[in-house]
C-alpha cells in the first residue's frame, strides 16, 4: 500500500484505555450462580469419562445458559472492543486437571485449540522457569520479566490464572488500531515502513522445509482491513542470519515510534489478574505486553497462568504473509507452531522444556 493510501481506522475496536478504565462493565463478564453450575457439571462429566483434555469439544461440553453468554463474547472480540475477561471459574476448589478442564471447554465455544510452541501444546503454562529472555531460542513468557507489547500468532489468545504473583504483573493491552492511528498523525513515512516486509526469527522452531526465519510486516491490509502482528524480539534476533537483510536505522526509528506510542498512559489499559479470571484477546487488533513480578519463594504460591491460543473461522481475513510464517488449520486459520510429525498435547504440569532449554536457564530470583 503506498504512503498516500494510508487512512485512520475507525469502529469500536479504536479506544483508550483510561476511557475503559472507568467502563468495566463493557468488557468484563462474570459467572453467575447458574453459570458455574453449568461449568461444574460439565467438568464433571469429562472427569467421569477419564477423557483427554484434547477431546474435548462444545458438543461434548455443554454449558446451557453460558453457552449464549459466550457467542456474545465472541461477538465482542470480533466486531467490539477486541478484548473480554470472564471472572469467577471456581479454580480454588478445582485441582489442575479439572481447571484444565473448565478453562479448555470454555474455549472450545470460542475457537479450536492450536500448538503454542514446536513440541505441540496446545495447552500452556506461562510461568517463570527462569529462562534467559535475551537468548534467540527463548520465549517471553518463561521468565519474569517486563514484556514489551505485542502480539501472538494466532487468531485469539486467552490466560486463565491460577495463581497470582506476590506483587507485579499487571497485564497492560492497548488498541491496536489507536496505536496505528496515532502513529499516522505523528509520522505517516514510518506507518508506511511498517506495511514492508519484516524479517523474523523462528526462535527454532522451524517446519519441515522452512527457513529459520520468516517475512511478515507489522501492518498487514487486506480489503483494506487492518490488522497488526508485532513482536520486535523476533525481528532483532533475525540479525543472526547471515542471509536477512540488515535493519536500517529508519525501520529501527519506526519500532521505536509504535513502542512508546503504545506505552503511552493515554492510551493503554492495565488490569490485574485474580485467581478465575480469564482473558481473552483478539490479536489483530489487540497489543499486549506484561509488568515485571516478583514471585513467591515457595515453588506451590508461584504464579501461573493457563493459556491458549485459539483459531477461529470467525477471524478477519488475513493477508498472505500470514501464512508463511504458520500453515491453515482445516477451516483456513493460522495453525500455531504444530510441526510435520507432532501429536498435539495438553500437558497438565509445567514442562520448561523446548528449544535451546538446557542454554536458556539463569537463577530464580
Amino acid at each position: 500500500m503506498d504512503q498516500a493510501d494510508l487512512k485512520p481506522v475507525e469502529g469500536t475496536r479504536v479506544w483508550r484505555g483510561p476511557d475503559l478504565a472507568q467502563r468495566t462493565d463493557d468488557w468484563t463478564y462474570r459467572l453467575n450462580a447458574d453459570d458455574i453450575a453449568a461449568l461444574d457439571a460439565a467438568v464433571a462429566q469429562i472427569a467421569a469419562q477419564d477423557l483427554d483434555v484434547l477431546e474435548i469439544t462444545p458438543d461434548r461440553f455443554s454449558l446451557p445458559g453460558l453457552e449464549d453468554s459466550l457467542k456474545r463474547i465472541e461477538d465482542d472480540l470480533q466486531k467490539g472492543l477486541g478484548f473480554k475477561v470472564i471472572r469467577g471459574v471456581p479454580v480454588d476448589r478445582y485441582d489442575i486437571r479439572e481447571a484444565a478442564i473448565a478453562y479448555f471447554g470454555i474455549g472450545s465455544h470460542l475457537g479450536e485449540a492450536v500448538s503454542q510452541n514446536a513440541r505441540g501444546h496446545a495447552l500452556g503454562h506461562v510461568c517463570n522457569l527462569g529462562f534467559d529472555p535475551t537468548l534467540p531460542t527463548a520465549r517471553g513468557y518463561q521468565s519474569a520479566n517486563k514484556l514489551n507489547f505485542h502480539t501472538d500468532p494466532t487468531d485469539l489468545v486467552g490466560l486463565m490464572c491460577l495463581r497470582k504473583a506476590k506483587s507485579g504483573g499487571l497485564s497492560s493491552i492497548v488498541s491496536a488500531g489507536t496505536v496505528y492511528n496515532e502513529m499516522l498523525k505523528q509520522r505517516p513515512d514510518l506507518v508506511h515502513v511498517l506495511t514492508q516486509t519484516l524479517y523474523r526469527d523462528r526462535r527454532g522452531e522451524i517446519p519441515e522445509g522452512r527457513k529459520p526465519w520468516y517475512r511478515l510486516p507489522v501492518f498487514n491490509f487486506r480489503d483494506d482491513h487492518l490488522t497488526t502482528n508485532y513482536v520486535r524480539s523476533t525481528i532483532e534476533k533475525a540479525q543472526r542470519f547471515d542471509d536477512v537483510p540488515r535493519l536500517t536505522a529508519v525501520q529501527r526509528e519506526a519500532f521505536a515510534l509504535i513502542e512508546s506510542i503504545a506505552a503511552d498512559p493515554a492510551l493503554y489499559l492495565n488490569m490485574a489478574f485474580e485467581p478465575g479470571d480469564i482473558q481473552l484477546l483478539n490479536n489483530h487488533y489487540i497489543l499486549h505486553s506484561r509488568t515485571a513480578y516478583e514471585d513467591y519463594p515457595e515453588p506451590e504460591r508461584r504464579r501461573h497462568l493457563m493459556r491458549l491460543w485459539l483459531a477461529t473461522e470467525a477471524g478477519p481475513s488475513l493477508a498472505a504473509p500470514y501464512y508463511e510464517f504458520m500453515d491453515k488449520t482445516e477451516s483456513g486459520r493460522p495453525n500455531g507452531y504444530l510441526m510435520p510429525g507432532v501429536t498435539l498435547t495438553a500437558p497438565l504440569e509445567v514442562e520448561d522444556g523446548g528449544p535451546g532449554a538446557s542454554e536458556q536457564r539463569v537463577a530464580i530470583a
